[in-house]
């Protein structure tokens, strides 16, 4: 029971961290405004670059990487640690070899869903690019450069960040695949990828429609 109890709180934390309002922060802070009123309304760096300008956004997206790669490296020393203590009770079928891996799984998936739907901003964030670029480094960094190359190469000739974003995800999903890694691994790259691109359906409209803003531009409401 205090090994399920402990797993809990693992993903609670991985979720916390998620749920950091970088961006939120960022126009409070430096501006005392609500960045959710303002360009496209999202907490993430590319709305904070549009409000704020590119040090303030350089440093959320900083930040939002390192939450997403906070959250895989916590749940890797976590259940290691937890299975060490002395009052820790593992289920008798449990591999802890086995589990880790699922457990990291989780973390990622929790780690997205905290900065999508952060608790402290009535489950209204951004779209967890950054952060899910962290989860990525974090568990296979071959991937998460990968998919960073193909964001940076598609921004350079579009300049269109959603553009790039989107195809920064579906390549993750293609490299995960592609290389030999484990299976819950795999999964949480597909999953996370899938929810990355869901979370730009707005973006998707207006690409097909062609009206999405390039940077330099401003973003509609």
């Amino acid at each position: 029971m205090l090994f399920w109890i402990a797993s809990v709180f693992g993903l609670a934390i991985a979720y916390l961290l998620g749920s950091i309002p970088t961006g939120y922060l960022a126009g409070r802070l430096l501006k005392g405004i609500d960045i959710r009123e303002h360009g496209s309304r999202s907490t993430g760096a590319t709305n904070v670059l549009r409000t704020l300008g590119k040090w303030p956004a350089l440093v959320v997206l900083l930040v939002d990487v390192l939450k997403g790669a906070a959250a895989v490296v916590f749940a890797r020393w976590f259940y290691p640690w937890f299975s060490a203590s002395p009052s820790a009770t593992l289920p008798p079928a449990l591999d802890l070899q086995i589990w880790v891996p699922w457990a990291v799984c989780l973390a990622g998936l929790a780690v997205l869903l905290g900065h999508s739907r952060p608790i402290w901003l009535n489950f209204k964030g951004g779209k967890s690019v950054a952060t899910g670029l962290g989860v990525v480094l974090a568990i296979s960094w071959p991937v998460g450069l990968g998919a960073l190359a193909v964001f940076g190469v598609m921004l350079a000739i579009f300049r269109i960040v959603s553009l790039g974003s989107i195809l920064a995800a579906l390549t993750a999903i293609a490299l995960i695949c592609a290389l030999d890694q484990p299976l819950p691994y795999r999964l949480l790259v597909i999953a996370g990828g899938v929810y990355v691109v869901a979370r730009h359906h707005a973006n998707i409209r207006r690409l097909l429609a062609g009206t999405e803003p390039r940077l330099g531009q401003t973003s509609p409401s």
